[in-house]
């Protein structure tokens, strides 16, 4: 007699004492269990096919339960971990019961996302005990608050904040006693937050929800981009008595999309400029063929100077056309096992034979020993860090401090940074000042600081720029250890 494994497995899934909810990636439900059909009290063509935030909560207007679930389920899919929730349900006789969920995300073989498994066991006679309830809806409160990428806060009719969790804390940099009872618009950038707020308040009033993308004020008066959902809040009969805000901080999402996309301009303008490169190069050599050429006839003496004047112009436009291709090619690296520090050291004494302005400048470096070493090509770092030091000069025309500083950065990468005491960059600059030919000097080409992305991404490494006007610039770069 033989065995049918699968069969076993059905069975003991659909019989067992637990709920069991398997999602898609849409968080549509796929599978469910018996458990899941007796608490819920909805049949089987009510559950499959449909958003389990719905099968779970049914059309009632829990909005802060269905936040918080959903915002502990994109926690455990973005980061790829089983994550522990409690949750109270309400039952078909609208008797609430107390779950105990374990979220776990399903991965394929290329650790892709392709839905979660939801199990939850009703601990409601374990805490029957206790006013499980009131005491359950406030540890979710605290959990959602928590959350580093989250901060949820509460506001009245009126606009006046009530509730603001500890997520809030660390988002807006305002403790809860400073912020209680302040209108909502001290977070909302006050100039355009008057219509704006409205606009987000009437179209909650009117759909029950509000979700967009938008830049929020911190107490130090530095905006943060935030995916923001506004829900109803409703009293104990149902009726409206306030707003519920759920930020989530997508500064790094926007981050990592600004590279992506710098990343595509780049390639394609070293396409270009590659093109262009070959092309200049072809009439150049002969005119210097023409000039050498001049050069050995008997001229006139200001002839003489001006073909010569043509020569210096020619040659230096080899010197750009030459950059220009370094800035296209797709150099061959020639990695080897490197102490960072060591390869600073070597850098430096090469910034003297750059003709540097003749100012006074101190260099202080402050190097953590004994780091792991990271596979690099020498050559190249060097070329970065030198291209830094010289720019750090350049930067200080009066004189000033360069600061190298290197670091372990939590046992992962080598940290580098590379400050001045320059007059600093103004932030609109910030977003080109990576691409090739864009310049903030005179006699600049605009091509160094963008070899040097080049050059740091070709090493799986990152490079960031910090600077504020009539401080200076620090230029942080990241190599990963070996």
């Amino acid at each position: 007699m033989s065995i049918d494994t699968n069969e076993i497995i059905s069975r003991s899934i659909q019989d067992t004492g637990i709920l069991m909810l398997y999602l898609d990636q849409k968080g549509n439900v796929v599978l469910c269990n018996k458990k899941t059909h007796s608490l819920t009290g909805l049949k089987l063509n009510q559950i499959i096919g449909k958003d389990w935030l719905k099968v779970l909560f049914g059309e009632k207007d829990n909005a802060i339960k269905r936040e918080m679930f959903k915002a502990v389920l994109d926690d455990a899919l973005t980061y790829k971990r089983s994550k522990d929730f409690e949750c109270s349900l309400s039952g078909p006789q609208d008797k609430p019961r107390l779950i105990s969920w374990n979220i776990t995300p399903i991965l394929d073989k290329n650790d892709r996302v392709q839905g979660s498994v939801l199990f939850g066991q009703d601990i409601t006679e374990i805490q029957e005990r206790k006013d499980s309830i009131r005491n359950i809806d406030d540890s979710l409160k605290n959990i959602i608050s928590s959350i580093n990428e989250y901060a949820l806060y509460v506001i009245n009719l009126d606009g006046l904040i009530n509730y603001f969790g500890m997520g809030c804390e660390k988002m807006f940099g305002y403790r809860r006693p400073e912020i209680i009872f302040k209108h909502v618009s001290i977070l909302h950038n006050m100039e355009p937050a008057g219509s704006e707020l409205n606009l987000i308040l009437e179209r909650v009033r009117l759909f029950g929800k509000h979700e967009a993308e938008i830049d929020l004020l911190t107490k130090k008066g530095d905006l943060i981009p935030v995916r923001l959902t506004v829900n109803r809040f409703l009293d104990a009969q149902g009726k409206l008595s306030g707003y519920i805000f759920i930020a989530k901080d997508i500064t790094e999402t926007k981050k990592l999309e600004y590279q992506v996309f710098q990343a595509e301009k780049l390639a394609a303008l070293g396409q270009l400029s590659a093109g262009m490169a070959h092309e200049i190069n072809n009439p150049l050599f002969v005119i210097s063929g023409r000039l050498e050429m001049l050069k050995r006839e008997n001229l006139d003496p200001k002839l003489k100077d001006t073909v010569g004047l043509i020569d210096t112009q020619v040659q230096r436009i080899h010197r750009l056309v030459d950059r220009i291709l370094r800035f296209a090619r797709k150099t061959t690296l020639v990695p080897e096992p490197l102490d960072i520090n060591e390869v600073l050291d070597a850098a430096l004494p090469l910034a003297y034979y750059n003709q540097l302005p003749e100012i006074r400048v101190e260099i202080e470096k402050s190097f953590e020993k004994d780091m792991p070493k990271v596979m690099a090509d020498s050559n190249q770092l060097q070329e970065v860090f030198l291209n830094m030091i010289i720019n750090a000069y350049q930067a200080m025309p009066e004189g000033g401090k360069i600061k190298i500083v290197t670091r372990n950065f939590q046992n992962l990468f080598a940290q580098i940074q590379i400050s001045d005491t320059g007059a600093g960059i103004p932030a609109a600059d910030f977003k080109n000042i990576f691409m090739p030919f864009y310049s903030t000097k005179n006699e600049g080409t605009g091509l160094g600081l963008s070899i040097c992305h080049n050059i740091i991404k070709s090493h799986n490494g990152t490079i960031e720029l910090e600077s504020i006007i009539g401080q200076g610039t620090t230029f942080t770069i990241k190599l990963p250890f070996i």
